[in-house]
């Protein structure tokens, strides 16, 4: 299997590196593609806008950093990255630093289940999380991730399950849509309210 590159933006077609092992899954370019297609054309800010133009984004259960540094790539001013194991922290600082995003960027080894709370300003307009398929842990990271204070209100969060999973939307989120890339489903949900 070849390296996952930056599908768009500034860095597109860099390479990225992914940490040895099984625990990591990146997600698929395909997949990628779709997830950021929907992100910066279904207008689901308030002016109809892109949540990732000029946007703070959290990517959790972050792995390689992939969606993270594909969101930089196409214009979110700032990155939050949080995993739990060494190894992908080590791997995402590498791949910040190949991009030339580290003054953009915030490393994190925390779980999004029981994440820290949220520094000043790190409030996102855009939450990505790629929890491990089956493991029921995309409902509880979103709910703790709200009350850990990272979510702006009217953020979008993006869910990756496997394709045959579902997930409610937990309280305080509205479900926006839904769309399936091969073996991957994207669950989209609205946190609370934009006003």
């Amino acid at each position: 299997m070849s390296a996952p590159r930056i599908i768009g933006g500034k860095h597109r077609g860099r390479p990225l590196l992914v940490p040895e092992g099984h625990e990591v899954r990146p997600t698929a370019s395909r997949a990628r593609e779709g997830l950021f297609n929907i992100l910066l054309h279904a207008g689901w800010r308030d002016d109809g806008g892109s949540p990732l133009a000029g946007g703070r984004v959290l990517d959790a259960f972050a792995g390689a950093g992939g969606l993270g540094i594909e969101a930089l790539s196409r214009g979110a001013a700032h990155a939050t990255f949080m995993d739990t194991a060494p190894e992908a922290v080590r791997i995402i600082g590498a791949n910040l630093r190949s991009t030339d995003e580290t003054a953009n960027a915030r490393v994190l080894r925390a779980d999004a289940t029981r994440p820290p709370a949220a520094m000043d300003g790190g409030a996102c307009s855009v939450v990505m999380l790629d929890p491990p398929y089956r493991s029921a842990l995309g409902g509880p990271a979103l709910t703790a991730l709200a009350a850990a204070g990272w979510m702006a209100a009217g953020a979008v969060c993006s869910l990756e399950v496997a394709y045959n999973e579902d997930v409610e939307a937990p309280a305080g989120f509205a479900a926006l849509d839904e769309r399936r890339y091969g073996k991957a489903k994207f669950l989209f949900f609205r946190y609370g309210s934009a006003d």
